[in-house]
Parts: structure tokens; sequence; C-alpha cells
């Protein structure tokens, strides 16, 4: 089978990545609480543990949102016959192909986009799609959905899909100022379909993110080793525990990394010597849980309307679509 046409428009290259380590290890080890932003996982090593997460049978999320999407996705093709996908986020595009079933069907597809901050995965995934949907249009974009949304491709009518709860690795803050950003990039008719984690039994909330097996634990722990490698620091990885809490406050989980023993770490490539007492805890993702009537309120405040809402069976999960206000 032959491919559809590729383009890749790169707004972020390995020094702009770099950079950006260099900047939030900076920023977020020299503060207390210490924290850093959980895109650091995602190296080749964290991009695996997190793939092997997806199939724990504690970590639901992954399952429930392919199941709506399953049931849904036609549903989603009706409301808004966009002729282009953009997915941000895209990764591998595998859930996205659900909702590029549901638009070819529908007859409207012409064009997709997926958008990702790793160039290597965005072109494996961009060649993937050309092969997959031959008579569609692939257009990638390599960027940061919080500095490069303006330069989204333009034109026809489009749907963005944000996928997997990653939201809720937004603060509150964070996450008006990104939903504020798409809804002025979105024209009449275009769409935003997104996925969140629903509030539920704290218990259950905190088993999938601290598994029986430790998966998620070496998954939090690799960021460590991220920093080890990149910015030649000497975190050992054994002298810290991986934590998962739920916070009611704020209704989000906090996985963090919790210091053993007293230790100081060197990280040379920002000159920093980094101390950290017995007991100390480093942040290294927050994960927000959603009420309908809660996102329905930051989709309004951003300017856009809810206008449908799909959950699993089991009530854990929720698809929603929304258009400009």
């Amino acid at each position: 089978m032959t491919g559809g046409s590729v383009t890749v428009d790169v707004h972020l290259d390995a020094a702009d990545v770099a950079c950006a380590l260099l900047r939030d290890a900076a920023q977020g080890l020299a503060t207390r609480p210490r924290s850093l932003p959980p895109k650091w996982f995602y190296d080749e090593r964290g991009s695996a543990l997190f793939d092997d997460i997806t199939r724990l049978e504690e970590y639901y999320p992954t399952r429930r949102e392919l199941e709506i999407l399953r049931r849904h996705a036609g549903e989603v093709a009706a409301a808004c016959p966009a002729d282009t996908l953009i997915e941000l986020g895209s990764g591998t595009s595998a859930k996205t192909t659900l909702l590029l079933d549901a638009l070819e069907a529908a007859g409207s597809l012409a064009r997709v986009v997926p958008f990702d901050v790793s160039e290597s995965t965005l072109r494996t995934a961009a060649d993937t799609l050309a092969r997959a949907y031959p008579g569609v249009v692939v257009h990638a974009v390599v960027g940061d959905f919080e500095r490069h949304l303006h330069l989204l491709p333009t034109g026809g009518r489009r749907l963005v899909a944000f996928l997997g709860g990653t939201i809720g690795n937004l603060g509150p803050a964070q996450r008006g100022a990104f939903l504020g950003r798409i809804a002025t990039g979105l024209a009449p008719g275009d769409g935003l379909v997104l996925g969140v984690d629903l509030v539920k039994e704290p218990d259950r909330l905190v088993r999938a993110y601290d598994d029986a097996a430790g998966v998620t634990a070496a998954f939090n722990r690799n960021l460590l080793a991220v920093l080890n490698r990149e910015l030649g620091a000497d975190f050992d990885l054994d002298a810290f525990a991986h934590v998962a809490c739920w916070v009611p406050e704020q209704e989000w989980i906090e996985m963090r990394l919790r210091s053993l023993a007293a230790q100081r770490v060197s990280i040379p490539a920002i000159g920093m010597e980094v101390d950290f007492a017995g007991g100390e805890e480093l942040r290294t993702e927050i994960s927000a849980k959603f009420r309908r009537q809660r996102l329905d309120d930051e989709l309004s405040a951003a300017g856009l309307r809810l206008a449908r809402w799909w959950t699993d069976t089991a009530g854990d999960f929720a698809v929603a679509l929304a258009f400009p206000a």
C-alpha cells in the first residue's frame, strides 16, 4: 500500500529541548517544595515503561478511554464532521485511528495533523498514518503545545484531539491558559475532543499510580536517570522511593520521589549542588481528576462550550466534545 503525502514542520529541535530541560531543572530544583514537569519522563525507556503501565490491571484510564472511543467515535464524527484531525501529544497516534476511521467513514477526512515534542516519534507516526490512510494528507508538527499551538495548520473544518487525560498534568492556571489558546485558534465549526479522568475513590486512584509490580515506580525514578544522562547529575535512583498520594483539596494525584536519607546531588550542567533532607519529596507529576461541572466551568471560562459528554460503562473516564462559544 502506498502512502499519502507527508509534511513535517519542525518548531522544536534538539537544542530547544536541551535548553528547556536545563531551565526546568534549574527552576524546579531550586525552589521548595522541589518539582519537575512530567514531560521529562518520556525518553525511550520512559515511553516504554508508560506503555507497560497502560496494560496494568490497576491502570484503567487507557482501557476506559478506548472503550468510549470505540462506542462513540461515530457520534464525534457526526457532531463535528471535520476534514482535518489534529492530535496534540500524538505519540504513536494509536487511539487516534478510532477517530480517523470514523471521520473517513463519514466521508469528511482529508488531512491529519499529529503534533508532538519528539521529532523521531512523530516522523514514525506520520509515515504509519500515511500508509494507513493513503488518500489523506499527513501534516506533522514538532512542537510544544504550551508554545506552538498558533503554528498549527489552518483551513478546513478542524477537530483537535487531546486524549489520555493529559490535560490533568497541567495545573489550574496552565489549564486555563491552554484552553484559552485552543479557543482562540478554533474557527466556527471547529471542535475540541478531550479525554479526562474522573474523580473516584482515592484508593483506586492511588493504586493506578502505585501498582503492585512496581512499574510506575520504575517510570517515576527513570526521570532521575534522564537528569543523570542529560545533565551529568549523580542521582542514586535507589536512594529515592516512589510515592503516589491523593490531594483532596485539589482533586488530583501527585507522584513524588522521596529521599530515603539526607543526601547531596551534583548537577554539573546547571552548576548546582542540591541537598535533600531525609524524607524530603520531589514532585514529578500532578494528575487532576474532573467532575463534569468543573470541566464545563473551565471550558466556559476559556470561551468554549461543552456540547457532548460520554463516559465508559463504569463511569471512570469521560470524553468531552466542545465548540467555540
